[in-house]
């Protein structure tokens, strides 16, 4: 179903440009680290970035039924600079996604009865959590001018945005049931 009540919508395109200029952000931010030597959590950035448009995709999808130009208001972390300022930068975005953001726009969602909504919320908060915890133990690499070792590939749920570091993607996603073989490895 498609989100109809002006709370969730406002909801929805707020989460649609938040996760639209992340995914944007960390593509730059890996552009950065790939400079500073750093190709492990260039490759991290980038799979995010992929998990954002991910979310950015299912919000939109809730709002298909629109039509026309709307302002978006977003929060969003600015002032790139070196891959440790720019870890922390993703740090405190992610970490206002879990905190603030989604757990209200999930509640705005319930009280509407918009359950696709509340679906993609829910499943962006998960995945948040996720990326705020990856790129905290990034930049312990980094501060110690090291680079994230990773294991394998990282994996990103085309579905969800979940994100996994390992050989093998999860045989099936924690968040959204995806199976194993629709993850995309980066």
């Amino acid at each position: 179903m498609v989100a109809k009540r002006e709370m969730t919508i406002d909801a929805l395109k707020s989460a649609f440009g938040g996760e639209s200029m992340a995914h944007m952000r960390y593509l730059v931010f890996a552009e950065i680290a790939e400079r500073e030597g750093f190709k492990n959590v260039a490759r991290l950035f980038r799979a995010i970035a992929h998990a954002e448009f991910v979310h950015a995709r299912n919000h939109s999808m809730e709002l298909s039924d629109l039509h026309g130009g709307y302002s978006v208001t977003a929060g969003a972390t600015f002032g790139p600079g070196n891959t440790s300022k720019n870890l922390e930068l993703a740090i405190m975005g992610e970490e206002f996604e879990v905190a603030e953001m989604y757990p209200v726009y999930i509640e705005i969602a319930k009280f509407q009865g918009e359950e696709g909504a509340r679906r993609s919320f829910y499943w962006a908060l998960e995945a948040e959590k996720i990326h705020a915890e990856m790129y905290r133990k990034a930049k312990e690499y980094v501060d110690k001018g090291e680079d994230m070792p990773i294991d394998g590939k990282v994996w990103i749920c085309p579905v969800c945005g979940h994100t996994y570091i390992g050989p093998e993607p999860p045989d099936k996603c924690p968040i959204c049931g995806a199976p194993k073989e629709k993850y995309e490895g980066f």
